[in-house]
């Protein structure tokens, strides 16, 4: 799931040895709020970065700035090293090439803390959805991989049912079907079982882990630390808008350098 030569709809895409993503001294602020300060991360392909840190730390802004759901006041974004064009300065910088804003944006599927289904589509066709309509690739050949990807995560039988019929953990998992079906070459997490009781939870991470364990390039952010000692090969723990330390998962958990980090740990560690 790296960065492989371009089809049509990824004309620019064609580094293949390059990161899947690499943010670069990136900065965010809204209004006079700076919530990221400078930071810069890196998604090999087949490998799973864990963002971790306090509430208000930047973990979802940075993330939304890797799919640019959020404009950035000054840094890089780089998919498969293709870094994003960008007009204007400061505050009102924006992308500056639509096309490559919809190319990066269909490679990179975002699961989100709520689950986001549409309540009137069923289960197959919110997971048909983007691909259908925002790809435009055959129905038929969508429908068979929605349901491939369906049964992948475990609720195959759950394909024509309504969301509201399902529970917090199924629809997760719907979710993260739906995010599959568009074959992007990373994934991105944002607290992906924040929402769920515990029972439910470990639903969500059995699938999680599954798709570590293909090599699929993902960024999870997540308060759960024994999913993120688990899964990640690097984790990066973020405060006040900047990295305090990164690193792998047994240094990070096992031997944490910064006070601010034990004293994060000293309240959740993992298992």
């Amino acid at each position: 799931m790296g960065c492989t030569p371009p089809t049509n709809r990824e004309t620019e895409i064609v580094n293949t040895t390059a990161p899947v993503i690499e943010i670069r001294d990136l900065h965010k602020s809204y209004g006079s709020l700076e919530v990221l300060k400078g930071v810069s991360i890196t998604a090999r392909a087949g490998h799973v970065v864990a963002m971790i840190g306090s509430s208000g730390s930047g973990k979802s802004t940075l993330l939304r700035c890797c799919n640019l759901l959020e404009d950035s006041q000054q840094g890089d974004v780089v998919f498969c090293g293709e870094p994003v064009r960008w007009k204007g300065t400061g505050l009102g910088r924006r992308p500056a090439d639509h096309a490559q804003l919809v190319r990066i944006r269909t490679n990179l599927s975002m699961v989100f803390q709520q689950f986001n289904l549409w309540s009137h589509l069923s289960v197959l066709q919110n997971v048909m959805e983007a691909p259908v309509q925002v790809l435009r690739r055959d129905r038929a050949e969508v429908e068979s991989k929605a349901r491939h990807y369906l049964e992948k995560v475990g609720i195959g039988d759950k394909a024509d049912a309504w969301p509201a019929q399902l529970s917090g953990g199924q629809q997760q998992r719907a979710a993260i079907a739906r995010a599959l079906c568009m074959e992007p070459k990373a994934l991105l997490f944002d607290e992906p079982t924040s929402a769920l009781d515990p029972e439910l939870e470990q639903e969500v991470v059995r699938v999680i882990k599954a798709l570590a364990d293909e090599g699929r390039t993902m960024i999870i952010v997540t308060h759960d630390m024994k999913l993120a000692a688990d899964v990640a090969d690097h984790v990066v723990f973020l405060h006040r808008g900047l990295i305090e330390e990164e690193g792998p998962p047994e240094t990070l958990f096992g031997a944490p350098k910064s006070e601010r980090l034990r004293q994060f740990l000293s309240h959740s560690v993992p298992a």
